[in-house]
C-alpha cells in the first residue's frame, strides 16, 4: 500500500511545475545561495534559540505554518521535540481532524537539522525490515525561495514517510523540511505549502558567549 501511495505521489508530481527535474540520489540536496531573503518572523524564537544552542549550530524556525499548527517547541502542536547524540534535531507538529464525521483531515509538519553533515542519512526500511536505506529519496526537481535552494523528495523514510520533502544544505549541515501528503490534501496543494513554508522560514543562530 505504502508503495502505491509513493507512486501516486510521484504520477502527480509530474504534472506540477517543478525547476530543473531529475538529480542524482547520492546528492542530498543544493546549496544556499546569496538572494536577499523575504522577511519573515519567528513567533516563538525562545525555543528555537535554546534548540540552536543546544546544538551549537543554526536551526530554521518556521515563520509560517497552516492553520491550525503553531511553531511553539512545547507547544500544543509540537509532538516530537528530540536531539540525538550526533547533534542531528527532530521538530514535529501535526494537528488531526477529529471532530469532522467521515473525515480524518490531518496537519503535520516536520523540520529536521544534521550538523557538520551533508550526505543523506540511513533509515530502515521498516518495522521489520532490517535493511537500511536512504532516508530521503526519490528526488524530483527543486525549489527556490529566501535564498535556499532545496531538492525535492518525494519517497521518505522514518517520520517522514508519506511527506513531501525539501533538502538543501547550510554551514556544511543538511536540513529538511516536509509535509505530509494525505487527503483531503494533494500533491500541488502539499508543495504549495512547503513552499509557503520555506519562503517563511527564520534563521536562528546560537547565542555567543562575551
Amino acid at each position: 500500500m505504502k508503495a502505491l501511495y509513493a507512486s501516486a505521489a510521484l504520477l502527480a508530481g509530474l504534472s506540477f511545475s517543478v525547476a530543473g527535474c531529475g538529480g542524482s540520489s547520492h546528492s542530498a540536496a543544493t546549496t544556499t545561495t546569496t538572494a536577499t531573503p523575504v522577511k519573515a518572523s519567528c513567533a516563538h524564537p525562545a525555543g528555537w534559540r535554546t534548540l540552536a544552542n543546544r546544538i551549537g549550530a543554526d536551526v530554521y524556525c518556521p515563520g509560517w505554518l497552516p492553520d491550525p499548527l503553531t511553531s511553539q517547541i512545547g507547544g500544543q502542536s509540537n509532538n516530537i521535540d528530540s536531539v540525538s547524540k550526533d547533534r542531528s534535531y527532530l521538530e514535529s507538529f501535526i494537528w488531526q481532524d477529529t471532530d469532522t464525521p467521515n473525515l480524518s483531515g490531518e496537519l503535520h509538519v516536520i523540520l529536521r537539522g544534521y550538523p557538520d553533515r551533508t550526505r543523506i542519512p540511513k533509515c530502515l526500511g521498516g518495522l521489520n525490515d532490517k535493511t537500511w536505506i536512504a532516508c530521503f529519496a526519490g528526488p524530483r526537481g527543486h525549489v527556490s525561495s529566501s535564498g535556499i535552494k532545496a531538492t525535492v523528495y518525494t519517497v521518505n523514510q522514518d517520520a517522514d514517510a508519506w511527506h513531501l520533502l525539501l533538502a538543501w544544505h547550510h554551514r556544511g549541515g543538511l536540513y529538511t523540511l516536509s509535509e505530509h501528503l494525505a487527503p483531503p490534501l494533494t500533491f500541488k496543494k502539499v508543495m504549495a505549502y512547503l513552499k509557503q513554508e520555506l519562503d517563511a522560514l527564520v534563521l536562528i543562530a546560537p547565542s555567543r558567549s562575551t
